[in-house]
């Protein structure tokens, strides 16, 4: 594995979401100073927070699989994050509502779940649903410590035994046709492959292989911190700055100051300069390249995944049909993905996450009072309405949000809302997303594993790239694991000094 060159006894991350603050960890726990300079106000990035009249918003992500991965950067620093956080174990983890009036609640344990199933659409399915599981946990064995969780420098590393069990797992197919092998009933079908959202592919061009973030929905368990999903990158920063880091809240980067191929300090827009020996750039890719001055040539530009409109409404009620996650599903399902990726229409028939994270932590909310979170895909900007057009149209569609969740049995929604926030691609933009995106690069074949940009920045020796911008991903899981790699980066595989 290939690590950066020189000295590396002083550190500077830049950006303090899950990603940057995971490989501050991970520096920290290798025997590294860190500094970590954030721009806003508190960490977080995308897992953010937004104090709205007695409300408390999770800005960002409000699924929580493999804490594990989490667990391994509190480790690194002799800490453990459920000494810092609370975590309660979702049961059902989603609650699959579908347009026929039929529901499924979706259990990670897998006695559970067959009776589910079997109760849902027949004993053939629930033998489908065991055969599945099977499947689903072999494929990520195969995928893990290979394709995931490692550093790549060549296509090249591809070549190994693990190659073949993918390809004999059927992992190269086509998603939407395995799923299908195992299971007919199309409701089914969609509880376990409408993850390829996350990858920006449709299932029936998504690879079979993307089925690995269905294990970590629905074998690995669902997680939610106490406090919401913000208090996971609040308590890594406070074991960061226990461990010794210095945190920089309200410290935006101007520029990196470089001479002889390496960056020798980091300048603010206050005009301190932090003196370095290496930095991790944790920050969007758009601001990353702009640091460096210059974005990697690729053969064919980068495609994004597509991006989401997100109604946060505290409320004076709430609807008991709604679990702590519940997927409403439109009846179209093809032309849904159609219009996301392709055509840039807003979804004629839409499919949406609910969250209420107040069915387990009721202070999140006012007394008496209740938090949704309503998560509606969308277009990129590069493929759909323009970031200024959303100005506009995003009032407009967050009231056919309203009258949808009216129509699917939330009675009395609109007139419940006492506060909101709405989320459109033009914030997501102005937050520095490129196509306004919060999901980032797609994980087409061409920008996964060895194809994705690279965290080792050519032309610079001792700059590393972390987030879901670059391996392994989009996602919490991912974006985590992207800390570590990154640290392993600067540190060397498996060593605490690991320098060259």
């Amino acid at each position: 594995m290939r690590t950066v060159s020189g000295p590396t006894d002083h550190v500077v991350v830049v950006g303090a979401g899950l990603s940057g603050l995971a490989c501050a960890l991970h520096l920290i726990g290798a025997g590294r100073k860190v500094t970590v300079v954030e721009r806003d106000a508190g960490p977080g990035g995308r897992a953010g927070r937004v104090e709205l009249g007695g409300y408390r918003l999770d800005t960002g992500p409000t699924v929580l699989t493999m804490p594990h991965l989490a667990d391994e950067a509190f480790a690194a620093v002799g800490d453990s994050l459920h000494r810092r956080v609370e975590l309660v174990a979702l049961h059902p983890a989603y609650r699959a509502c579908f347009a026929d009036g039929t529901s499924l609640d979706v259990h990670t344990d897998g006695e559970a779940m067959e009776a589910e199933v079997r109760r849902f659409a027949g004993p053939a399915q629930a033998a489908g649903y065991r055969r599945l599981r099977q499947w689903l946990e072999r494929l990520y064995a195969a995928q893990m410590r290979r394709f995931i969780d490692t550093n790549f420098d060549s296509p090249f590393q591809l070549l190994h035994a693990d190659l073949a069990r993918l390809a004999a797992l059927g992992g190269f197919g086509s998603l939407d046709r395995r799923i299908g092998g195992f299971l007919s009933d199309p409701r089914l079908r969609r509880v376990f492959s409408f993850q390829s959202l996350y990858a920006g592919v449709a299932p029936a061009r998504a690879l079979a292989a993307y089925a690995v973030i269905a294990y970590m929905d629905t074998v690995a368990g669902v997680w939610f911190p106490r406090g919401g999903m913000h208090a996971l990158p609040r308590a890594m920063a406070d074991a960061a700055g226990d461990a010794g880091a210095d945190l920089r809240w309200s410290a935006e980067v101007s520029a990196l100051e470089r001479s002889s191929g390496r960056v020798r300090a980091v300048r603010l827009t206050t005009g301190e300069r932090i003196p370095c020996d290496a930095v991790v750039l944790s920050c969007e890719l758009p601001s990353a390249h702009r640091l460096l001055g210059r974005a990697p040539r690729r053969p064919v530009a980068l495609r994004h995944s597509p991006s989401a409109v997100v109604l946060h409404a505290g409320t004076d009620r709430t609807w008991p049909q709604l679990a702590h996650h519940t997927l409403s599903f439109g009846n179209k399902w093809a032309e849904t993905f159609d219009e996301l990726t392709r055509s840039g229409r807003l979804m004629s028939d839409p499919s949406l996450l609910i969250t209420r994270p107040t069915t387990h932590d009721p202070s999140l909310a006012p007394p008496d009072r209740h938090l949704h979170y309503v998560l509606a895909p969308c277009p990129n900007t590069a493929v759909g309405p323009s970031p200024s057009t959303w100005r506009e149209l995003g009032p407009r569609y967050r009231d056919e949000l309203a009258a949808e969740l009216e129509r699917r049995g939330l009675t009395g929604f609109r007139a419940s809302v006492e506060e909101e926030l709405l989320v459109t691609p033009w914030d997501w933009a102005a937050q520095g997303h490129a196509a306004g995106s919060p999901f980032s690069v797609s994980h087409t074949f061409a920008q996964t594993g060895p194809f994705r940009p690279r965290n080792l920045v050519r032309g610079v020796d001792n700059v590393v790239l972390a987030g879901c911008g670059t391996t392994p991903g989009v996602g919490v899981p991912t974006v985590l694991i992207s800390g570590k790699l990154a640290a392993a980066r600067v540190t060397g595989a498996g060593t605490a000094k690991g320098r060259r």
